[in-house]
């Protein structure tokens, strides 16, 4: 699906008026974008509508004369006025102090946390019939109107970020996702703000600022950037045992995510789900990438960061300008309110997940994003979220760290945007009509007609009327609430190993000993011995016993004798929080590179060209330079990539073609030899057809068998290759499937010095 799939016709724009009022079609007060402001919306909202509105806003100068800002044409704009050619600059100069003034002040605070973020557009729409298990209809769970109907489309952007470091930070860091959606519904907006992890660090946002006062760079010499490796970070952690599950999961190829196409995304909270009855369930949000979810390596991480440390946000718009259209389904996890007690955690703990061994996740519908930003500041860095943005049909719990966002995100958009008025930024600004009595502020760009802001009143007929439920009105469940004033923590939040314990033994053998060796990095960085055996005896010593001596014997801490006090003894596992378990059979939008020179052999290039981008793989062709290459029967193909831009690491797989002037040409090319060897080392798929098979020799990747004279497809630990041009069809499926396994684990890679 792509944005073309839009109404070829548009409805006259309604007026204003309260006589142009249509009303709902459920009969409940009148249809959003009926009447309004500037926020008509033809009726209905489709996956067009937010496009449509910015349109409105959007600038073009092509073939138009420059100007001030106020729309005065402009003769000069390097020159500054001044008295004489060589006097000072005179005052009168208006348009040197605009331009100067709109330079001074064009960029506004970063974000504390989630700074480095990149965005898109898309839309959402419900599944036809979505399996919801027990429950028949989706409006047995929500009245939420944009999950009921298959065939609206409701508008979508969605801001991926990272969460520690500045702005001007790499891509690639070991750090937590943020993955925050902001959906346009016809009710108004829903801002799903969560992370690519489901638990949290801490319970209760009273330690919010302590956690990221401790993690950001330390404040007395602002080193390091980006990063969690470092003594404040590790010494508040270690102090806090209801860390633990989530440092797991930081410590995990979860925080090296190979594309935001390629993670997941979660609520983290436990929230509410309530229907036209009035009926409550908690639920948590569930968002699955269609490409599986993979990982990034961490010495691949670091190279990254050097060659491009915008990896993750140009992939994102590559994908889209090559037309692919980047796909998550949403699901939820529904409990009954009366059996939230049947769990040995608290639904209620932010640092807790709800298992899906115990608890299936229920796919209700899909988002596609497929339009990038026409402006990164107006729409990325403005677009501003808050959880407290909710539509009829969904509600908070009384998760503790949930209620304190509620505060924090409102106020901290207040200090990023100067005004009360972000939310009418176009980005930010619903669809749905908007009517209240605010009139003035910072910036305000609404112009609000009438005498009357407040209620009740007279003069305005008493409008804008507050609307009932039926009629539209959100209502909060109405839940009873007793209780004495207390700073304090319930007993039920005080566990904090088993689900820690739970992701570790999830996890394959490669992804504990990933776990073991970021461990082992992190604590590496830290200075002061106690925090690394605190770390190490009173966290992971709770978490397993064989995990924590693994960590110990790299970090120069005495390895426990003895498992901690409080470490679980079950032996529960959850396949879904493997993400070896996560891996697709598909190699859509894997980027493969061609390694090639002149005198290539022909038909290998163009029939697994051609089979690779069949299966909708992004293959580019790499070469010394940039230009046309000649193959030994005249063919030409264009290099896409040269070597000295195009490393190993930017790539999923690399393929070598046959032909003996082209692999003659590439042996002597020492960037190429690299090429080999770094993917090896990274696991990466690898294959070589006919003549290339002997650059592969040469580059003496260790315990690899490669096809002799004559031989078919022979594949050793994701490498294939095949000398045979006869065996073509049968070298291509088996490089497809090792592309498919994104990499290859059981490789020994330790001997290889790129």
């Amino acid at each position: 699906m792509t944005a073309d799939d839009s109404p070829d016709e548009r409805e006259p724009k309604a007026t204003d008026s309260d006589a142009d009022r249509a009303p709902r079609t459920d009969g409940s007060g009148t249809d959003p974008g009926s009447a309004g402001t500037s926020d008509d919306a033809d009726g209905e909202i489709d996956s067009d509508s937010k496009h449509e509105q910015l349109e409105e806003v959007r600038e073009n100068a092509e073939g138009e004369y420059l100007t001030t800002d106020h729309g005065v044409r402009v003769t000069d704009t390097d020159n500054s006025l001044k008295a004489g050619e060589r006097g000072p600059t005179i005052m009168e100069d208006f348009h040197f102090r605009e331009k100067m003034t709109q330079f001074d002040h064009e960029s506004i605070p970063e974000r504390v946390v989630h700074a480095r973020g990149t965005g898109a557009h898309g839309y959402f729409q419900p599944y036809e019939d979505p399996d919801l298990g027990e429950y028949d209809e989706v409006s047995e769970l929500t009245k939420a109107s944009f999950l009921q109907d298959p065939d609206q489309k409701t508008p979508v952007f969605t801001r991926f970020s990272t969460v520690v470091g500045s702005r001007g930070s790499a891509d690639t860091v070991r750090d937590v996702r943020g993955f925050a959606t902001k959906f346009y519904t016809e009710d108004g907006n829903w801002d799903l703000v969560g992370n690519n992890m489901p638990p949290f660090f801490i319970q209760d946002a009273m330690e919010f600022p302590d956690l990221v006062h401790a993690i950001k760079p330390e404040p007395d010499d602002a080193i390091p950037q980006a990063a969690s490796a470092h003594d404040t970070f590790w010494d508040f952690a270690s102090l806090k045992p209801e860390t633990t599950h989530m440092l797991m999961w930081l410590l995990s190829g979860r925080a090296l995510p190979r594309a935001f196409r390629m993670m997941q995304g979660f609520g983290v909270h436990t929230f509410r789900l309530v229907n036209e009855e009035g009926e409550s369930r908690f639920v948590k949000f569930h968002w699955t990438p269609k490409l599986g979810t993979n990982q990034l390596v961490w010495d691949e991480t670091q190279k990254i960061a050097g060659n491009n440390p915008d990896f993750n946000r140009e992939d994102l718009y590559d994908v889209i300008d090559e037309g692919y259209a980047p796909e998550w389904e949403l699901g939820v996890q529904i409990v009954e309110e009366d059996e939230a007690d049947r769990f040995d955690f608290d639904l209620l703990d932010p640092t807790k997940i709800i298992p899906e061994t115990k608890v299936p996740v229920r796919p209700i519908g899909k988002m596609v994003l497929n339009e990038r930003p026409d402006n990164f500041f107006t729409e990325v860095e403005q677009v501003a979220f808050h959880p407290g943005n909710v539509v009829p049909g969904i509600d908070f719990s009384n998760d503790p760290l949930l209620q304190g966002r509620l505060f924090s995100y409102q106020d901290t958009q207040l200090n990023r945007f100067g005004s009360a008025n972000w939310d009418e930024i176009p980005i930010n600004r619903p669809i749905a009509e908007r009517h209240n009595n605010q009139r003035a502020g910072f910036m305000r760009q609404e112009i609000n007609e009438g005498k009357a802001s407040y209620k009740p009143n007279s003069i305005g007929d008493d409008d804008p009327q507050e609307a009932t439920e039926a009629e539209g009105g959100y209502e909060h469940r109405a839940e009873r609430v007793d209780g004495r004033k207390i700073r304090n923590r319930s007993e039920s939040f005080q566990e904090h190993f088993s689900q820690a314990r739970l992701f570790w033994n999830s996890m394959t053998e490669p992804e504990k000993q990933h776990i073991v060796e970021a461990a082992r990095f992190e604590l590496g960085k830290v200075e002061r011995t106690e925090i690394r055996e605190r770390t190490v005896y009173d966290l992971f010593n709770n978490v397993d016993h064989e995990f924590a001596k693994r960590v110990a014997e790299g970090i120069g801490v005495e390895p426990p004798e003895e498992p901690g006090d409080e470490m679980p003894t079950h032996d529960r596992e959850d396949p879904s929080l493997s993400m070896e378990n996560r891996t697709p059979e598909t190699i859509e939008t894997r980027k493969i590179a061609v390694l090639l020179d002149d005198g290539f052999e022909d038909d290998h290039v163009s029939k697994t060209v051609s089979a690779l981008e069949e299966e909708n793989a992004r293959v580019k062709i790499v070469a010394q330079a940039f230009g046309e290459r000649e193959g030994a029967d005249g063919e030409t193909v264009e290099a896409d990539e040269s070597l000295s831009t195009a490393e190993s690491v930017l790539f999923d797989a690399v393929l070598v073609p046959g032909g003996g002037d082209s692999v003659d040409a590439l042996e002597k090319q020492g960037d190429v030899r690299h090429f080999l060897e770094e993917a090896f080392k990274h696991k990466k798929p690898i294959g070589a057809l006919g003549e290339g098979t002997e650059l592969l020799e040469s580059a003496d990747l260790p315990d690899v068998d490669v096809a002799g004279d004559g031989e078919g497809p022979t594949e050793s630990t994701g490498v294939v290759t095949c000398r045979d041009d006869g065996e073509l069809d049968g070298f291509l499926e088996e490089f497809v499937d090792a592309v498919a396994e994104h990499r290859h684990w059981e490789r020994d890679s330790t001997d290889v010095s790129a």
